[in-house]
């Protein structure tokens, strides 16, 4: 069991929280790499379908710790500097290369490196309360940090994107469903469970072709699109060897509901 962050089962859905909600559950150099290290493990694990990013105590993550995180980082000089940012945008692509389905469930405050985790996943649900920031300006930073510049656009837009990152300012919920960051708003008291019965939903389907759907959303960007309708063809051809292809035959065949494996 990890030591800086939460982790509980429901059948083959793992859900993840940070372990800090009296501080609104920052980050720390800790729990960066344990995640980090987390994900990474997770495209060998057959037993895990999907993953929920839940919040504690009615916060999602207030991003990087001031104390344990910024402060030291004041002190480090460029080599240490540059083995931390790039432990952080490790974590990215961890989540983006995990082979699972993400789902984020924000509540709250969802800022900094949390909301880059939110952003990081597949998809979102949040309650009308949350409020979700990319402030790495209002600490004297860049907006361009653990693929915010490359991500954020993509689901929202470049202008809505330029101005959060610009800015730091806060998006609000409604206005985070409004453009596409958030799949739908849900109730404080439902939000988990909703994120559960989507993640459960998912896992029902083909998990090697989920796998597949997955790494072809994130690779496809930086493909030219005859490069991307070759590697779609490619992914199905690959997908129709499986035994959930043969399996969804039969029971169409048969007038029944296909019960997949992932295999």
């Amino acid at each position: 069991m990890p030591e800086h962050f939460n982790l509980t089962r429901e059948g083959t859905v793992a859900v993840v929280s940070l372990n800090r909600p009296d501080r609104k559950n920052p980050l720390t150099f800790d729990s960066y790499a344990e995640l980090r290290d987390w994900f990474r493990a997770l495209a060998y694990d057959d037993d895990t379908t999907a993953v929920v990013f839940a919040p504690n105590g009615g916060n999602f993550s207030s991003g990087g710790d001031v104390h344990d995180i910024i402060g030291p980082l004041v002190a480090m000089d460029m080599k240490d500097l540059l083995r931390f940012t790039r432990m952080t945008g490790d974590l990215v692509k961890a989540m983006l290369h995990c082979g699972k389905p993400i789902i984020a469930a924000v509540d709250g405050i969802c800022v900094g490196a949390g909301a880059i985790i939110a952003m990081a996943s597949d998809l979102r649900l949040a309650t009308p309360e949350a409020k979700t920031a990319f402030l790495f300006t209002r600490v004297g930073l860049a907006g361009c940090d653990m693929g915010a510049c490359a991500m954020l656009p993509r689901i929202i837009g470049q202008g809505r994107a330029a101005e959060l990152l610009y800015t730091g300012r806060s998006m609000s919920a409604q206005e985070g469903e409004r453009w596409g960051f958030f799949n739908r708003l849900v109730a404080a008291d439902a939000l988990v469970a909703d994120a559960l019965a989507l993640a459960q939903q998912i896992s029902e389907g083909p998990n090697f072709a989920h796998m597949m759907t997955k790494t072809m959303l994130h690779q496809e960007w930086s493909m030219t699109l005859d490069q991307a309708i070759e590697a779609e063809a490619q992914a199905q051809a690959i997908c129709m060897q499986t035994q959930d292809f043969t399996r969804a035959y039969e029971a169409f065949v048969a007038r029944e509901k296909p019960v997949f494996e992932g295999d």
